[in-house]
């Protein structure tokens, strides 16, 4: 099997930015990181250096792009490798409004010639691996037929791995968090698929949260997707390694890992980056545990406030140091 997407973490606007990918990649050397969606017309025309770079560390990375003419999505992958990525990944699963009016994400599911025109242009422009993230179906559509076609058919242009959420989207009555949510979750349809194509790389999104779950749908698919479990719960990412790749046990605690994050955003605050743009990303450290409500409060409340500084970071930990001191004591 191709372990490339064994594991995967999701894109997600806002929050899966360069700071949060180094900061997950401190607690798995082997998940495939994903940044948030790129527009097109932002690759091309916006500030690239602030939107694309992204630390040597993160590897391996993938750009995830949102358009839908051919020729931009050759130029912005085209533009992409150049930036050192390892994948380029089209969306084609996003339902929101922004997507809808921009006539890309989850409608593209409706013209699949129109995405294999997509892919074979970017293949042509790069040699990176340009893969696909979908949906299993779109409002009324139940037809697997549907989503065999749609797959079929971009295949045939060269794409060999779709990343496949495995709820339907609903494109008009359901805001992007029901769309998440209530679409019933049909692993079943994602299984059938690999069946169909042996060939391609399948990975499995969608409602996915322990690593347990992972090593069962790695039975069916050659890889799994998550987005909202390790973001609000980032710690389940120090048994990727361990787990499903084999690797050496993950061999500090959540402490020690905090503290090796620090020089990484000294660095990022010498260079002007408020902290909170950082420290967003690691609330969720410490869930579950003793003073994990107290760690978040600290940064919470002071990481917004100007001037804030590696201090913060240090009070948040004496916080939960405190809270556990007290726990063993009782």
């Amino acid at each position: 099997m191709d372990n490339t997407h064994k594991f995967c973490v999701a894109p997600m606007m806002d929050w899966t930015d360069r700071y949060c990918r180094s900061f997950h990649r401190l607690l798995s050397s082997n998940a495939r990181l994903y940044t948030e969606m790129v527009t097109t017309g932002a690759v091309i025309k916006g500030d690239r250096q602030r939107l694309m770079r992204f630390n040597k560390g993160e590897h391996p990375v993938a750009l995830q792009l949102g358009g839908c003419d051919p020729d931009d999505l050759a130029r912005s992958a085209e533009i992409g490798a150049r930036f050192g990525y390892d994948e380029i990944n089209l969306n084609c699963g996003c339902p929101s409004d922004r997507v809808i009016d921009g006539r890309f994400g989850a409608c593209l599911m409706r013209k699949p010639d129109l995405v294999a025109e997509c892919v074979m242009m970017m293949t042509k422009a790069t040699d990176l691996p340009v893969t696909v993230k979908n949906r299993i179906g779109l409002d009324n559509t139940e037809e697997y037929s549907f989503l065999r076609n749609f797959v079929e058919t971009v295949a045939d242009a060269g794409c060999e791995t779709f990343i496949i959420h495995a709820r339907k989207a609903w494109l008009n009555g359901l805001s992007p968090k029901e769309n998440r949510e209530i679409p019933p979750l049909r692993y079943e349809v994602v299984y059938r698929l690999k069946q169909d194509f042996p060939h391609l790389n399948i990975v499995i999104n969608g409602g996915i949260k322990t690593i347990a779950e992972c090593q069962e749908h790695l039975k069916y698919v050659d890889g799994v997707m998550l987005g909202r479990e390790p973001y609000e719960n980032p710690w389940m990412l120090s048994e990727v390694d361990e787990h499903l790749f084999g690797g050496e046990a993950f061999n500090m605690d959540r402490a020690a890992l905090l503290r090796s994050f620090i020089p990484y955003v000294e660095r990022e605050l010498a260079a002007g980056v408020p902290l909170a743009h950082i420290t967003k990303h690691i609330l969720g450290l410490f869930r579950g545990q003793a003073g994990g409500r107290a760690y978040r409060r600290v940064i919470s409340e002071r990481a917004f406030r100007a001037g804030g500084g590696i201090e913060v970071i240090e009070e948040a930990l004496a916080a939960v140091e405190q809270a556990s001191t007290l726990e063993e004591a009782a």
